[in-house]
């Protein structure tokens, strides 16, 4: 069997003995025969068309012995330039050209599938994005939404994990933090996972869109042990990786352990992350971090760990993100940015990944969810601009104004004699009128609204430095945004405002990160002085 790369192959071996054509009418069509005939059109437009030519008779099936199934077929659709990417297709390529069939993973909520080598070892994991949580196909009862719509975390979309997963792999510059290599792929006339339909059909698609990972061998995952046996270097790469994707979901399932070899020796295990496919969210959200409350967590980031960050530059991987990933959305662009921004700064001002993790997640206090102490800032930032952009409206409608005020002198009429016409307030044109209630000084009115909104909602409490919190239930009414779990939405914010956001934002972390390091030196104080 031979598979294709890239490039379309030849699906049909070459035939012994080519049948005589026996003429027939149309009524004769054989309905069954459609797709085959599309399949020989290439190999009868190569003869030359004279009534002496053989051809293939519609009237007479094929032999299925004359004819071999449809070839595997794989071809990169994103991920072409990502280092080691092309080694781990052509490695899949030659598994699928042997026979090789894809093996269903038990276990998670999606569908996921193990490739092997024709020796029996396992190559990579693939998994088809229609066999998502909640996508049309998927295999173990949690389907029944199409692609695009609200996935299991509501600021990610059905069938767009698998592009998270290669973007993850990209931003994970050197392989510092460990991602295996991924791509996304099409794959055809690879069997998977096909639900039945409304009329109880299943209809087998010709090809499926599918992310693609090597496969990494380990002894078992971060779950079968306890923190104290990884290494405190492992823990940290993988938490800056998770901090700078904001990713929603990293359990212990999730890291594999490596170097274990069945014996427990303290801080040699070595970790390694997979399955991103819900980092990079489209909005702030309330990311999962299992490492959060180990030990190795709290302990400072190396040399090695702080040139690392502080060499990263999110506004150059934000646009590798744009070229090289275009369906990813610019809101979880912007929301990469400013999470990476948000590590810098914080490890400059020397906190902990701990430190960084606590304040990137929600607290939950008397059974209700509040913002995370980024997504305050975000709002406090989000405030500065409204405020910036409600001042530069003040000023257009005093300049619009100063077009129609007049000196008193005009006001108490001037000598008749001079021939001036006097025009009062009450002459300026109807469509004037129109324009300065309903443009410039319609928007300052709801401005100023939605400020007044905003300052009657804040709780009495502060949060670090003294910034108000403005809790979810409060916020609501300011920024409609409560129901959907977004404290500020970045993808409705136009370039200048989301650079202007930006500063405001970068403003506001220096005496934040200082509160911060005073509450972790307070803790750390009376954990020591404890005695259990």
């Amino acid at each position: 069997m031979a598979v294709v790369i890239d490039h379309p192959h030849e699906r049909f071996k070459p035939h012994a003995r080519l049948p005589m054509c026996r003429l027939q009418s149309y009524s004769h069509f054989d309905p069954t025969m459609h797709d085959f005939t599309q399949n020989i059109t290439q190999i009868t437009t190569t003869f030359h068309k004279s009534y002496s030519t053989p051809c293939l008779s519609l009237s007479t099936k094929a032999k299925e012995e004359d004819f071999e199934p449809p070839n595997p077929r794989i071809q990169i659709v994103c991920g072409h330039k990502a280092p080691m990417v092309h080694a781990l297709v052509a490695e899949v390529a030659i598994a699928l050209a042997s026979g090789v069939k894809p093996t269903p993973v038990p276990s998670g909520l999606g569908g996921a599938y193990y490739l092997k080598s024709r020796k029996g070892n396992t190559i990579a994991v693939v998994k088809p994005v229609d066999e998502e949580p909640l996508a049309f196909n998927n295999p173990k009862g949690f389907a029944g939404r199409m692609l695009g719509q609200p996935g299991m975390k509501r600021s990610i979309r059905v069938g767009e994990t698998g592009l998270r997963e290669l973007a993850a792999y990209w931003l994970d510059h050197g392989g510092f933090a460990g991602v295996p290599p991924s791509a996304l792929v099409k794959l055809c006339h690879v069997p998977f996972n096909v639900n039945k339909n409304n009329t109880g059909l299943a209809t087998n698609p010709p090809f499926k869109i599918t992310s693609i990972q090597r496969y990494v061998e380990h002894e078992t995952d971060a779950g079968d042990l306890g923190p104290s046996a990884f290494s405190v270097s492992s823990v940290h790469r993988i938490g800056i990786l998770d901090i700078r994707i904001l990713n929603l979901d990293r359990h212990a399932g999730n890291m594999l352990v490596k170097n274990f070899h069945g014996s427990y020796v303290a801080g040699m295990a070595e970790l390694v992350p997979i399955d991103h496919g819900f980092c990079l969210p489209e909005s702030l959200d309330d990311p999962y971090f299992e490492w959060l409350h180990w030990a190795q967590a709290s302990m400072p980031f190396s040399e090695t760990e702080t040139d690392y960050i502080s060499n990263l530059d999110p506004f150059k991987d934000a646009e590798l993100l744009r070229t090289e990933l275009p369906l990813m959305r610019e809101c979880s662009v912007r929301v990469f940015i400013l999470c990476t921004i948000f590590l810098k700064q914080a490890t400059a001002a020397g906190l902990s990944l701990a430190d960084i993790g606590q304040m990137m997640t929600r607290d939950f206090i008397g059974g209700e969810e509040s913002w995370s102490i980024l997504e305050n800032i975000c709002v406090n930032a989000k405030a500065n601009l409204d405020m910036e952009i409600t001042s530069d409206e003040d000023d257009e409608i005093k300049e619009f104004d100063e077009m129609f005020s007049f000196d008193k002198e005009f006001e108490d009429g001037l000598n008749p004699n001079e021939g001036v016409s006097i025009r009062t307030a009450t002459d300026i044109p109807p469509k004037m009128m129109k324009y300065s209630s309903k443009g410039a000084r319609g928007k300052l009115c709801d401005a100023r609204l939605a400020r007044l909104v905003q300052e009657c909602n804040i709780k009495d409490g502060c949060g670090p430095a003294g910034i108000p919190i403005l809790r979810s239930m409060s916020f609501a009414a300011h920024n409609n945004h409560h129901d959907t779990g977004v404290c500020v939405s970045f993808e409705e914010m136009k370039e200048g405002e989301w650079s202007s956001f930006l500063e405001y934002f970068k403003e506001l972390l220096p005496e934040v990160f200082e509160e911060k390091k005073s509450t972790s030196l307070l803790k750390q104080r009376l954990g020591n002085s404890c005695e259990f």
